[in-house]
């Protein structure tokens, strides 16, 4: 039997402050070659014996409020695919990508 496991790592270095500097990432099927870079990240992981969100939200001092505000629509959006694809709410994720749709709006970002 083949061994089906993935492996991610994430390498964060802090300043004097433990502020994060920079962030790159890992995978052992992440398309192309080599640890790539990003300013920010959500990770978000459910833990079923206390029913409870483990999360860790970091972002890099270079990462702009523009940025960040594009980040944010972008993982709303894609929280709304993954409600619909996991739970097959319809209509809460339609509901979701409504309020998305008012978020950019709201904090002016192009689509």
């Amino acid at each position: 039997m083949a061994d089906n496991k993935k492996e991610i790592s994430i390498t964060v270095e802090l300043d004097d402050n433990n502020v994060p500097e920079k962030i790159d990432w890992n995978a052992t099927d992440k398309e192309g070659e080599g640890i790539a870079n990003c300013k920010a990240m959500l990770l978000s992981m459910w833990d079923p014996e206390q029913q409870d969100t483990l999360r860790l939200d970091l972002w890099t001092k270079e990462m702009t409020k523009e940025e960040m505000k594009i980040f944010f629509h972008q993982t709303l959006v894609t929280m709304a695919d993954t409600l619909e694809n996991s739970t097959e709410e319809e209509g809460m994720a339609e509901d979701m990508r409504d309020f998305t749709s008012y978020f950019a709006e709201k904090m002016e970002i192009v689509d």
